[in-house]
């Protein structure tokens, strides 16, 4: 039994944040309120998942498109619309602001989530957010759901300068905290950003498999322990 630890660190996005719920249903809306019989609604969206799939999958894009998410909203729709054979630009960008604006509107936490971190703070246990992205998008997030009071650090990456798995942003945590990494638990979603920098520091990891979706066979990332929601901590 792993015991009681002196920290615990949480990413935000798909860890706390229910980022990816109703996602579907924003896109899809959005096309459908600005489609002017330019296209059909449902073939627009498919071509926006095919262009959000391989705007989000290329690392370096991935990196610059987090600090100004509106713009990679934009560039994704324009993609789409270019891989359709269309060019209005002024149209797709409309697209991507309507996902936006609705996005921001129905944020939401996982189930349980607030009350986990409530727990947790019950027990006087330190936290930190560590979380990537620009400030206002995160601070955004981070006041709607009403989060800060429960961290005593908040790192964001468009503040702090760089962002995970970078060291620094952990390092600085811990010495925020006055804590140890052996005694220190890392919770987060993403193998690469959150786990795989924990493990190397020697903190305990624990990773956050929403969609249950569990391990690869062969993956060499291994955290500690894996968890659906993070209301299974306490």
């Amino acid at each position: 039994m792993q015991p009681t630890p002196t920290a615990i660190f949480f990413d935000l996005d798909g860890t706390i944040l229910d980022w990816q719920k109703g996602m579907e249903e924003r896109w899809r809306t959005a096309c459908e309120e600005h489609c002017e019989g330019s296209f059909v609604p449902a073939e627009m969206y498919q071509a926006i998942r095919v262009s959000l799939a391989r705007f989000w999958d290329d690392e370096e894009r991935a990196r610059t498109g987090r600090m100004d998410l509106d713009e990679a909203s934009r560039v994704v729709v324009r993609h789409a619309f270019s891989d359709s054979g269309l060019a209005n630009a002024d149209l797709a960008n409309r697209i991507a602001d309507e996902y936006r604006a609705r996005r921001a509107a129905t944020l939401a936490p996982y189930p349980g989530a607030i009350e986990t971190l409530d727990a947790i703070r019950d027990r006087a246990i330190p936290m930190a957010l560590l979380t990537n992205g620009e400030s206002a998008n995160q601070r955004q997030s981070v006041e709607k759901l009403g989060l800060a009071p429960y961290f005593d650090c908040l790192v964001i990456e468009g503040e702090f300068g760089v962002g995970k798995p970078d060291g620094r942003v952990f390092r600085h945590a811990l010495r925020a905290l006055s804590s140890s990494p052996e005694t220190t638990w890392m919770i987060g979603d993403n193998l690469e950003s959150d786990i795989a920098p924990a493990l190397a520091l020697g903190m305990h990891s624990v990773w956050v498999d929403a969609e249950g979706q569990g391990l690869a066979a062969d993956a060499a990332i291994r955290p500690d322990r894996v968890v659906q929601a993070i209301s299974e901590l306490v």
